[in-house]
């Protein structure tokens, strides 16, 4: 997945909607506590404080954290060092709305609630 289709689908599952690429500013969308306002989404693949924000979308929901983690943790020893865009990778494998290089979606919450 590209950076932009990252970003948005993140956005999305923070309650972002009505996106629209701008020449300019890039991805554009309205979220949910700006009454109607479109701005630019967060760069949630570079930016480790976007993803902070967006991980208190999972954090009440276990089973979805447990699943974040556990791909947070997945290939490292070291997961208080990832990266925003590894962060961001796991957000939405734990959502199930990661598409594999052939477009096959992972659903990570299940294997974590069996």
């Amino acid at each position: 997945m590209t950076d932009e289709q990252i970003n948005q689908r993140i956005a999305e599952a923070c309650g972002w909607t009505d996106f629209v690429a701008h020449p300019e500013f890039g991805l554009m969308g309205t979220p949910p506590d700006t009454h109607g306002l479109r701005t630019a989404v967060d760069y949630y693949t570079v930016d480790l404080n976007a993803m902070h924000e967006a991980e208190k979308v999972i954090v009440k929901n276990y089973h979805i954290w447990t699943a974040y983690y556990y791909n947070i943790a997945a290939g490292t020893k070291l997961t208080a060092h990832a990266t925003a865009r590894k962060k961001a990778e796991a957000f939405l494998r734990a959502l199930g709305k990661w598409n594999d290089q052939f477009g096959e979606r992972t659903e990570m919450v299940e294997e974590v609630q069996q």
